[in-house]
C-alpha cells in the first residue's frame, strides 16, 4: 500500500499543477482492483485492471583452470558437463595459457494485466528476458557459454519476448500464445544427497531421449481443477515448430550398435510441428502423482514421435517413497526408456536414503546398451544448525560389458553459521574400473559460503580443487521481486 500511495500522491501532485494532468487522475484511482482479484506484490491499478510487475536478475562468475576435459576427453560418459556441476574437472593449458572463466547474466521482467470477467479473471502476460553468457577457455577468444545458450535467442544479451499469452478462467483456465509447457515432469528426483549419475544428466530425474516431442512455444492450453486434488490438462504446443526440448536426454555413444551420441536422427522442422499433450495430476492424502503423455509432429497429420512421463511420491510418517518412469519412441523404430526409484526414512536425528535407476532402448530395431545406477546416503543432525551427509553413487554404462563402471563417494558438512549465513564443505572421490588407459581416480574438495540476508537477495562463493590440478571459484548473486 505504501507504493500505491506514493504513486497516487505523485500523480495527484502532478495533476494539481495543471488542469490537463487533472483529467488523467482516473487512471490510478481504484486501489481495490488487485485485492478483489487476489493479486499482491508490485501492482498498478486502474478502475478495472490490475497490472502486476515482477522480475529478477542472476549473475554467475566462474574462474579457474578446469576446462581441458570439461566436455569430453577421456572422462567417462557419466561424468561430463551435463551432470549438474558434479564434474571431474581437468586442468590444461595452451602454450602456457591455462586460465578459464565464464561470466553469465540473466535478467527477466514480467507484466501481467488482469481484469474480471464472467468466466473468471482474464489476463494478458508479457515476459521479457535477456541472457548474456560468455565463456573463455585457456585465455582464448570468448565464446557463448554453457547451458546450450548458443541455441537460445537473445543469448548475446538482446531482450527477447520469452512469453506472450492471454488466459481466462478460474477453476478452468484457457491459455493461448507463447509460453511454457503444461507438461508435468516432477515427482522423479532421487532422495539421496549425491543423486544419481543419469538423473543428473537429464537435469534431475528421468526423461526421454533427445528427440522427444518438443513442448512449449506457441500453445493453446486448457487446465481444469476437478476438485479433491485432481487436475487435468490438455493442450496443443510447439505450434511454431521452434520450441526446444529443455529436458532432452544426452545418450552416450554406443560403437557396437553404431549409435553416436543419441538415439534418433530427428525429423525436419516442419514434420516436428505441433505436439498434443495430456496431463492427469493428483495431490492429497500424502500422495502426489502425475501422468504426462505427448504426441509430436501432429500438424502434418502423422505422429512422428510420442512419449510418456509418470511419477508418484508417497509420504507416510517417517518414510517417503518415489517411483518414476519415462518412455519415448518414434516412427523409425527407435525407442528409449528410463526408470527411477527412491526411498527415504527419517529416524530422530538420522536420515537414510537409497535410490536406483536404469535406462535402455533400441535404435533401428537394434538394442543399445542397458545402463544401471544406484546411490545411497545417510545424514545426521549433529546439533541445531549442523548436519553431516555421507553418500555414494555408482553407474554402469553397459551391463553387458566388463569394466564399464564408475563411482563417486563423498562426505558433506552443512553448518548454519547464523540466520543468514550457511557454510557447506564436501570432500570426495570419483573413480572407474575401466582399462588402465582410461582409469581415473580423482579426489576433490569443495567449500561454499552462502548468504541470504533477506529481501529476496541471495549470494554464494564456492571454491573447488581436484587431485589432477584443476580448480574453480564460483560466485553467484541473485534477486527477484514479486
Amino acid at each position: 500500500m505504501k507504493l500505491k500511495s506514493l504513486i497516487l500522491g505523485s500523480v495527484a501532485a502532478a495533476g494539481l499543477s495543471t488542469a490537463g494532468f487533472a483529467a488523467d487522475l482516473g487512471v490510478l484511482t481504484s486501489l481495490d482492483v488487485c485485492d478483489s482479484l487476489g493479486i499482491s506484490g508490485l501492482t498498478i491499478s486502474s478502475s478495472d485492471n490490475c497490472l502486476q510487475i515482477t522480475g529478477g536478475v542472476k549473475y554467475e562468475l566462474q574462474w579457474g583452470d578446469y576446462n581441458a576435459n570439461w566436455n569430453g576427453g577421456t572422462n567417462p560418459a557419466w561424468i561430463n558437463a551435463q551432470d549438474g556441476g558434479r564434474n571431474v574437472m581437468d586442468n590444461g593449458s595452451t602454450a602456457g595459457l591455462d586460465n578459464d572463466w565464464r561470466s553469465k547474466v540473466e535478467a527477466w521482467l514480467k507484466f501481467v494485466g488482469t481484469a474480471s470477467s464472467d468466466f473468471g479473471p482474464a489476463s494478458a502476460t508479457i515476459k521479457l528476458k535477456s541472457v548474456q553468457d560468455w565463456q573463455v577457455t585457456d585465455e582464448g577468444a570468448r565464446a557463448v557459454g554453457g547451458d546450450a545458450t548458443a541455441n537460445i535467442a537473445g543469448a548475446n544479451g538482446d531482450w527477447i519476448i520469452d512469453e506472450a499469452y492471454v488466459s481466462i478462467g478460474d477453476t478452468t483456465t484457457i491459455m493461448a500464445g507463447k509460453k511454457g509447457s503444461i507438461a508435468n515432469f516432477g515427482d522423479d528426483e532421487p532422495f539421496n544427497f549425491l543423486g544419481l549419475f543419469n538423473s543428473d544428466a537429464v537435469d534431475k530425474g528421468v526423461m526421454f531421449a533427445n528427440d522427444l516431442p518438443k513442448d512449449g512455444g506457441h500453445v493453446i492450453q486448457v487446465v481444469s481443477d476437478l476438485g479433491n486434488g485432481v487436475v487435468v490438462k490438455a493442450g496443443l504446443e510447439n505450434l511454431d515448430s521452434s520450441a526446444q526440448g529443455a529436458f532432452g536426454q544426452q545418450v552416450p555413444t554406443n560403437v557396437a550398435n553404431n549409435v553416436v551420441g543419441g538415439w534418433y536422427t530427428g525429423n525436419a522442422a516442419g514434420q516436428n510441428a505441433g505436439t498434443a499433450i495430456g496431463v492427469l495430476e493428483y495431490a492429497g492424502e500424502g500422495i502426489t502423482a502425475h501422468v504426462t503423455a505427448l504426441a509430436g509432429g501432429i500438424l502434418d497429420g502423422i505422429v512422428e514421435d510420442w512419449a510418456v512421463h509418470a511419477g508418484v511420491t508417497g509420504t507416510f510418517d517417517m518414510f517417503k517413497v518415489r517411483a518414476a518412469g519415462a518412455y519415448s519412441a518414434n516412427n523409425t523404430n527407435d525407442s528409449y526408456w528410463n526408470v527411477l526409484g527412491s526411498a527415504e526414512a527419517t529416524f530422530d536425528m538420522f536420515k537414510i536414503a537409497l535410490s536406483g535407476e536404469a535406462t535402455g532402448g533400441q535404435a533401428n530395431n537394434v538394442a543399445v546398451a542397458t545402463q544401471t545406477g544406484i546411490g545411497g546416503s545417510i545424514g545426521a543432525t549433529v546439533t541445531e544448525g549442523v548436519s553431516i551427509n555421507l553418500g555414494g553413487r555408482w553407474f554402469d554404462e553397459d551391463t553387458a560389458a566388463a569394466n564399464t563402471e564408475g563411482y563417486q563417494v563423498a562426505a558433506q558438512l552443512v553448518a548454519a553459521v547464523s540466520e543468514t549465513i550457511t557454510l557447506t564443505g564436501e570432500v570426495g572421490v570419483y573413480g572407474t574400473n575401466k582399462p588402465a588407459a582410461l582409469t581415473q581416480t580423482d579426489f576433490y574438495g569443495a567449500a561454499e559460503l552462502a548468504w541470504a540476508p533477506g529481501g529476496g537477495f541471495t549470494s554464494s562463493v564456492k571454491g573447488e580443487v581436484h587431485q589432477n590440478g584443476a580448480y574453480k571459484v564460483t560466485f553467484k548473486a541473485a534477486k527477484e521481486f514479486k
